[in-house]
């Protein structure tokens, strides 16, 4: 099953399940689907519970944000995670502080995001914006990745959260094929406090010893880092343990923590820009609370600090590549 089959079928099933899961986009309705398809076959099936709307971000999350406030279990496409600019106002001032200004009790709400780049759709379209909501209290932020099951994900974001959720989902992994198995790109795969609503994942060429290095990497960028953990073991026996979050806010840092201690040295990936990143969130963190068990300083990749150009040689140039992350590696290792 592929990333945006699994999404698709989370929406079907919870829209049969309960008439209040209702979707609200832009061009959303068949035989369009949405810009991405996980939209597809929804309003032919649940023609009263798909809403389509003119090109105004701000005003299909405003209604959403109503709607979660009369009951409703709203779940707002954009239809490109970069125009979630348009809505800062209603997700930041209103569904991310009511329930704490108001005393709700809950506020189902889901915005469905789709972010990054690496397809050519130019600097207003490819875009991995997510540390700008890291700064934003009351809001929860969900990113999927291939490793997990995106649509018990979305499930648990649009019905049991009673919180407003960002749910990130980067169009490169719309194609890809869920790995379900306990092997992952030849590293052994294990899901860390199963009993979180989204859980961390962990991948190891050999789980039982000591990581060389850790690597984090969420969303995007997990083939890539999957893909350069099995490299460093074969071209350099360099054992990488990858660590996966899922969420991403509030960041589970005890998940990164266990590896970050036994490794002593961190690699920090992200698709956004590096500089004042998700990664610069994640690597202060790590600093405060385990400056004495480090054997290096948490090193950061990302974007380069410039817009994204349309051309995808230009393109390819300032995002991250495998060989930036490969030599990241050997960087911390002292193999440069």
């Amino acid at each position: 099953m592929r990333v945006v089959e699994s999404l698709n079928g989370a929406l079907h099933r919870m829209m049969a399940a309960d008439p209040e899961v209702v979707l609200i986009g832009e061009d959303v309705l068949d035989p369009y689907g949405g810009a991405f398809k996980v939209s597809k076959g929804l309003s032919t099936a649940f023609p009263g519970q798909v809403i389509t709307t003119p090109i105004s971000e701000a005003g299909l999350v405003g209604v959403a944000v109503g709607m979660s406030l009369q009951g409703f279990k709203p779940v707002a496409e954009i239809m490109f995670g970069d125009f979630v600019t348009l809505a800062m106002d209603q997700i930041i001032n209103h569904a991310a502080k009511f329930p704490w200004m108001f005393g709700l009790a809950a506020l189902p709400l889901v915005v469905r995001v789709p972010m990054g780049g690496y397809r050519g759709y130019g600097p207003t379209h490819s875009q991995s914006l997510e540390a700008l909501f890291m700064a934003v209290p009351g809001l929860t932020m969900v990113a999927l990745s291939h490793l997990h099951d995106p649509g018990a994900l979305l499930e648990r974001a649009t019905l049991d959260a009673g919180v407003p959720i960002l749910f990130v989902e980067n169009k490169s992994l719309y194609p890809v094929e869920l790995e379900e198995g306990d092997m992952v790109g030849g590293l052994h795969r294990r899901v860390l406090d199963p009993r979180r609503p989204y859980p961390s994942v962990a991948l190891s060429a050999a789980p039982d010893e000591r990581p060389d290095v850790t690597l984090v990497a969420y969303g995007g960028l997990v083939p890539m880092a999957v893909r350069v953990a099995a490299e460093a073991m074969i071209e350099d026996e360099i054992l990488v343990e990858v660590v996966v979050p899922a969420q991403l806010r509030p960041l589970p840092i005890e998940d990164i923590l266990v590896s970050a201690e036994a490794s002593g040295r961190v690699l920090v990936i992200e698709e956004g820009p590096r500089v004042g990143g998700w990664g610069a969130h994640v690597a202060a963190d790590l600093t405060e609370r385990a400056f004495g068990r480090l054997k290096a300083p948490v090193a950061r990749i990302g974007a380069r600090d410039v817009p994204i150009p349309s051309a995808r040689q230009m393109e390819a140039q300032m995002l991250p590549a495998a060989g930036d992350v490969l030599a990241g590696i050997r960087d911390l290792m002292g193999k440069s």
